[in-house]
């Protein structure tokens, strides 16, 4: 960040006063202090700075004010909180201090709705494992957990958690109905109703609608108009029965569906000097590399922008859907004992159907003159595709269901220096069916879904995944608090965890062949592990699906593991308002399956051993109030599950294609500050500021050894020691400054707000910029980010809120992920984030 975008940032931050991404201040006069925040941090409500924990709170207004409707939105704004866009936003990951979900592994950070985690996924690209599209809607907070949560929350993870709190119902009748309008044709609509039903019962209902067209532009003629849109629905059901003073059972509901056209990817460079066959080259990089270089030629002659792509998929689709329905029934047993059972029961289903490289590909000149010397490829401008996902038809992509059971039994001592939490956990993930796909590669598809494809290379393939996944995660935990004195506490807290996969694999492969007078068919179905099933033929011409026995290509894989998790904190309290604190915890990731690259289909579990210390101070002079929250961290990451690309040998090059696998290759070093400031004067300006300094270090990389029958080469880990870890940018800063504009009573409340966030570099993949040389390749740019909204609520002192809103006002261009496909094709591409966005929310509040 340059010196004169700081002073800039902080003249604004100054300027306006502040409500950022750490504190849960509102706009509203009657909103409490940040120093009242309620969390559930430690699965009991304690006061925010009470809580030896780093943690960024949001509160609905701020969420609406940061346009936040996804789970990926909200890591724009928050410090230590990273996301991997490469499947686009609505099938992203977070990372948490450098801690990144890679490919099919398990979260590094659990996302959880009213104390459940996201149901599972078990897709073949990342998605699932949080919440669905609209969650973000008529929450009472949003809460974000820095570091290891393997003591308390249900799934152990070593980044940290994403808490979202829903509004419960009250006994009032009340509700509000909220309209947005802005460019991209945006048109959204919010509501929630509550009303008691009786003297026991009462009821909330929610719904966000949202639909906005896409800012990636296809210019290939095929397809969409639009890439990167928006288009989901969401509902909410709560209902709450205080059966006695003592006993209360709250059920909750959700749905979302969400059906977008996905992501597009911006081509930026080629590989020109790719080897042709006749020099030794491989032919299916020469033909990509040579038709991504076209591709660059047609975009520069076209003088096209960076939301300028050009993809030839004809009908696109990632359709996203998730069902909940959580269960809290608690019991006050007594005055120092509260029994608390939560049980939860979803399902997420995904179909999808994308290019994976967002290509429109021609046989290029340079491939069709080497035509005469025997290389049987179409003529020059004939299409073909590179990788392209499809769905099969009464197939999903991903379908998954899950229970989980928790019981807590909290508590605490009759003197009230002992207060605890004992619990158990139980988590049944299965399938519900086969999670199946066909993908073409190096055919020309209308459909890969339905094998509806030509072979202008000579030849083709449709992979056809065919998975299950039994998940098994339990455990036990106990955790307690004992306050020696008024000043100093000793938390420890301990968790056993028992995790199991089973998998089941049946994928096959389709190898095309153009033969006469049957046209393009499949000229033989084999395994796709083809390591453990060599030389199986399912079936030979003539074939129909019906006769296919993919079971002769069965390969079933259990990993098995249990590790314990623990915690160890100190807290010190020199004053009410002061907290000190240093702690110790051990976190830990589960091993997985994959079946994409036979020879490397597990890993083990990674842990990391975390170590904080932390001071919160708040302060209340009258007209002058705030907090003070710093943290230093330092961890140290061991058997870290990397994420390595595989190639196949050249004599298998024209079988199967470049994968990806998982493998405990890595030990890493991260530590860091993170700062946390809030200050409110004379309860018109408010300033808040949030900061992380974030330094990541690969220790050591080992790369396992292949059976010599493997047909892959060594896998290529991104990154060597001495290189930092992806996703993990050095400086993160967000400055958010506020301004309430005095008014009559009679006129309502008006505030200004503007929000500033700065994100330092980023590697994705310091590998490829070695091999390469340009560092374009592997990496995200930095980026700086305004957003400004005016709030006038109880306009006239009416019931009616009006809000202007403008995200990324100054239009920076900033890139949220990179494509990977340069060692494997010779492409080079950027995934971009949303350019300026704005419009006006119209809401009308009726009830208390």
């Amino acid at each position: 960040m340059t010196g004169r975008n700081l002073r800039n940032a902080l003249m604004l931050g100054a300027a306006f006063g502040g409500t950022a991404a750490v504190p849960a201040l509102a706009q509203e006069r009657d909103v409490p202090r940040p120093t009242d925040i309620i969390v559930t941090a430690q699965r009991i409500e304690q006061r925010l700075q009470d809580v030896p924990i780093s943690i960024t709170v949001y509160n609905q207004e701020q969420l609406q004010q940061r346009n936040v409707a996804i789970a990926s939105d909200l890591a724009t704004y928050t410090p230590s909180l990273s996301v991997d866009q490469r499947f686009g936003p609505e099938k992203s990951a977070f990372a948490i201090r450098g801690f990144v979900q890679e490919g099919p592994t398990a979260p590094t950070v659990g996302v959880y709705f009213a104390d459940v985690v996201g149901v599972r996924s078990a897709g073949g690209t990342t998605s699932g494992n949080t919440v669905g599209a609209g969650s973000f809607t008529d929450l009472q907070n949003v809460q974000v957990l820095k570091g290891p949560t393997g003591t308390l929350f249900g799934r152990n993870t070593t980044g940290g958690a994403v808490l979202l709190v829903p509004q419960k119902p009250t006994y009032d009748l009340e509700g509000y109905l909220e309209a947005t309008y802005g460019n991209y044709d945006q048109k959204r609509l919010q509501g929630a109703f509550n009303a008691p039903l009786s003297e026991k019962f009462r009821v909330r209902l929610a719904t966000d609608l949202n639909r906005r067209d896409g800012y990636m532009k296809n210019r290939s003629g095929l397809g969409p108009k639009d890439y990167n849109d928006v288009h989901y629905d969401y509902f909410r059901l709560s209902v709450v029965a205080d059966l006695t003073e003592d006993l209360e059972n709250y059920t909750i509901a959700t749905y979302s569906d969400s059906s977008t056209n996905g992501y597009a990817s911006r081509y930026l460079t080629c590989d020109r000097n790719a080897a042709s066959p006749l020099a030794g080259g491989s032919l299916t990089y020469y033909a990509a590399a040579t038709a991504a270089c076209d591709q660059v030629d047609r975009q520069a002659a076209r003088g096209d922008g960076p939301y300028d792509v050009e993809v030839s998929t004809l009908d696109p689709n990632i359709h996203l859907r998730t069902w909940q329905v959580i269960n809290t029934t608690t019991w006050r047993a007594s005055d120092t004992l509260t029994v608390k059972n939560i049980m939860s029961y979803g399902e997420f289903r995904e179909d999808s159907a994308f290019q994976l490289y967002s290509d429109n590909f021609f046989v290029s000149d340079e491939l069709a003159a080497l035509r005469p010397f025997g290389v049987n490829v179409a003529p020059a401008g004939t299409r073909f595709g590179y990788i392209e996902l499809g769905a099969q038809p009464g197939y999903d992509a991903s379908a998954q269901s899950a229970f989980t059971e928790e019981l807590q039994l909290q508590g605490n001592s009759e003197d009230g220096k002992l207060t605890y939490v004992v619990g158990g956990y139980l988590e049944f993930a299965r399938p519900l069916g086969w999670n199946q796909q066909r993908t073409g590669i190096y055919a020309d598809c209308d459909d890969p879904g339905t094998i509806d494809c030509t072979t202008p290379l000579g030849f083709g393939l449709i992979s056809q995944s065919r998975t299950r996944f039994n998940f098994d995660n339990h455990g036990i935990f106990a955790q307690g608090t004992y306050n020696f004195t008024d000043q100093f506490a000793l938390t420890l807290g301990g968790r056993w965890t028992f995790d199991k996969i089973e998998g089941t694999g049946e994928s096959v492969r389709y190898t095309l062949a153009t033969i006469p007078g049957l046209g393009v068919v499949p000229a033989a179905i084999t395994c796709n592990d083809s390591l453990n099933h060599p030389g199986v033929n399912i079936a030979p011409l003539p074939f129909g699906d019906g006769s296919l026995d993919v079971t002769k290509c069965r390969t079933r894989i259990n990993n098995k593991s249990n590790e314990p998790t623990w915690l160890v904190n100190l807290d010190f309290k020199p004053t009410p308002d002061t907290l000190l604190y240093a702690k110790y915890s051990r976190g830990y990731r589960q091993g997985g399956v994959n079946f994409t690259v036979p020879s490397l289909e597990t890993w083990d579990p990674e842990k990391v051993d975390a170590y904080e210390i932390g001071a919160k101070a708040s302060f209340n002079a009258g007209s002058f109030s705030g907090y003070l929250n710093l943290a230093g961290f330092y961890n140290d990451f061991s058997n870290q599950q990397v994420f390595a690309q595989v190639q196949p040998k050249p004599a298998f090059e024209q079988l199967l294609a470049g994968g990806n696998a998982i493998i405990n290759a890595g030990r890493t070093k991260l530590k860091g500050v993170e700062v946390d400031a809030s200050a409110s004067f004379l309860d018109i300006f408010r300033l808040s500021a949030g900061y992380t300094y974030l330094d990541t270090k690969i220790k050591e990389i080992a790369i396992p050894e292949l059976p010599a029958n493997s047909p892959f080469l060594p896998p290529i880990p991104r990154g060597e020691a001495g290189d930092p870890l992806a996703l993990s940018p050095k400086h993160r800063l967000t400055l958010t400054g506020t301004v309430s504009i005095p008014m009559s009573e009679t006129m309502g409340d008006l505030s200004f707000g503007a929000t500033y966030t700065y994100t330092s570099e980023q590697f994705t993949d310091v590998t490829v910029i070695r091999l390469t040389g340009m560092d374009t390749l592997g990496r995200i740019a930095p980026s700086e980010l305004l957003n400004l909204n005016l709030d006038w609520k109880r306009a006239f002192g009416g019931p009616i809120d009006l809000a202007l809103f403008a995200t990324n006002v100054t239009k920076e261009v900033y890139e949220v992920s990179n494509g990977g496909g340069y060692l494997s094709s010779g492409i080079g591409d950027k995934l971009y984030g949303a350019p300026r966005m704005y419009g006006v929310r119209l809401r009308f509040n009726f009830g208390q």
